[in-house]
């Protein structure tokens, strides 16, 4: 595979947000709509009804108010009705009189037809039923039960009306209802898809801008955003200061190692080339260097790589213990002494705080006069763990507490050691975020190793 190929691998994602949006949208649109939609069908549709059935009571009104009883004792107009579809045959427009005992007062639209009414009770108010006794022509009727003066008979009025008008009327109004809602729908579907899009633009500038950054080779987004998208780009640039932090690290790191390194190879290879008489003591001895130097920067990248896996979590008093007993056995003639906060927890890994230990309270047992004390958290600083490494020895004098850092620096070469010790321990704190100090103790007369770590964030139960 070329260099710079992608390697075809799938990102697992959660899905697209434009689809969640849009989804989310047409979902509340329909929803919507639907009810509002129901809603005016309903009351549009009851207007238009309750209007066909108005006209059909007036009509009613307009019979019953025009209504008389004839000497032969049936009933008559004494004026037409104003509505000439009566008098036309299947008008869709109709009534009737009928009455106990009396012919039937049809109007002529009837022709030969007849109306079939609920004349078996009495109604005092308009009755309003719809009538499918036409199998071509559904109807919709109003009766009323009257009794006319001069008459003991109880008439029943009757008018229909065919539905055709009205429902030409009500689906008139529903397909305009359903192609302005559709209209709607749509307009405001396209609107959310504006939206979404327009919205989501600043992630799409946000995605060309790290772009950008992976073609330029800069390390930092300064391109102007929305509020909403800061925090993503704050923390992006955490991350890029983060990463090029460690790549600084690293590179310093190998140049460290190089630099240590350089000397031993080159006192081998001078006394190879000079075939020196002692070239293998030469050898051993520089190639004890070289381990030494390795391993203290194997110790800063091991730290170095665990600080960037996340939150650490360490009990200093275990640590203390652990360390405690492993020295004891090298050093059974020294006093140890352990006191202070037993609960406090640093945030850092325990391996590295281990060695931190190991070579503080080691020193103290090798260059002291046979008495170590270590106090965990004296000062109960907020946020910070001081851990305090005491002995009884000579001390060091306040001119060399700086130099004494230095890797290979030692006081004392009367005694093993590497030199490298102080200087492990003070580089791998600092890569935690923590510090050392070597000052006088004032109990023992010897020297005070104060240790500074960060407090571990206490833990919730649950």
């Amino acid at each position: 595979m070329d260099e710079g190929e992608p390697t075809g691998r799938v990102t697992s994602h959660t899905g697209s947000l434009s689809r969640r949006m849009l989804i989310i949208a047409a979902g509340w649109i329909v929803i919507l709509l639907s009810l509002g939609g129901f809603a005016l069908d309903r009351t549009l549709t009851g207007l238009v009804s309750r209007n066909f059935d108005e006209q059909l009571v007036n009509v009613m009104n307009a019979m019953i108010a025009s209504a008389e009883i004839g000497p032969d004792g049936e009933v008559f107009f004494n004026r037409p009705l104003g509505d000439q579809r009566f008098l036309e045959p299947n008008s869709g427009r109709y009534w009737l009189v009928t009455g106990k005992g009396h012919e039937n007062f049809p109007s002529r639209s009837l022709w030969d037809k007849g109306l079939e009414l609920k004349g078996d009770h009495f109604d005092k108010a308009p009755h309003l039923y719809d009538n499918f006794q036409f199998a071509d022509e559904p109807l919709r009727v109003i009766e009323r039960s009257v009794i006319l003066p001069d008459s003991e008979t109880r008439w029943q009025f009757a008018v229909a009306a065919s539905r055709q008008d009205l429902d030409e009327q009500i689906n008139r109004i529903r397909s305009i209802l359903v192609w302005s809602f559709l209209v709607l729908g749509l307009g405001l579907f396209g609107m959310a898809m504006l939206q979404t899009w327009y919205g989501l633009g600043p992630l799409r500038r946000v995605r060309l801008a790290i772009q950008h950054l992976r073609e330029t080779g800069q390390n930092r987004l300064t391109e102007p955003l929305p509020l909403e998208v800061q925090p993503l780009v704050q923390e992006l640039n955490a991350l890029l200061a983060h990463s090029e932090k460690q790549a600084e690290e690293a590179r310093t790191h190998a140049g460290n190692l190089a630099h240590a390194l350089k000397t031993p190879l080159t006192v081998v290879m001078n006394a190879a080339t000079a075939k020196a008489p002692d070239l293998a003591d030469t050898v051993i001895r520089e190639a004890a260097v070289m381990r030494r130097q390795v391993d203290h920067h194997l110790a800063r990248a091991r730290a170095v790589g665990r600080r960037a896996v996340g939150l650490s979590r360490s009990g200093v008093a275990e640590s203390v213990e652990a360390v405690l007993r492993a020295v004891t056995r090298l050093y059974e003639r020294t006093r140890f002494d352990l006191d202070g906060n037993r609960d406090a927890a640093v945030a850092i890994e325990r391996q590295d705080l281990d060695e931190i230990l190991g070579n503080l309270i080691e020193n103290a047992a090798k260059y002291g006069g046979g008495s170590v004390f270590v106090t965990i958290d004296p000062t109960g600083e907020p946020g910070w763990c001081e851990i305090w490494v005491e002995d009884d020895g000579r001390g060091i004098p306040e001119a060399e507490r700086t130099r004494i850092f230095d890797r290979g620096a030692r006081l004392d070469t009367g005694k093993p050691g590497t030199g490298l010790g102080l200087a492990i321990v003070r580089d791998v704190a600092e890569i935690y975020g923590g510090s050392v100090l070597l000052d006088e103790s004032e109990d023992l007369g010897g020297l005070l190793v104060k240790l500074r770590l960060p407090r571990a964030i206490a833990r919730k139960d649950g």
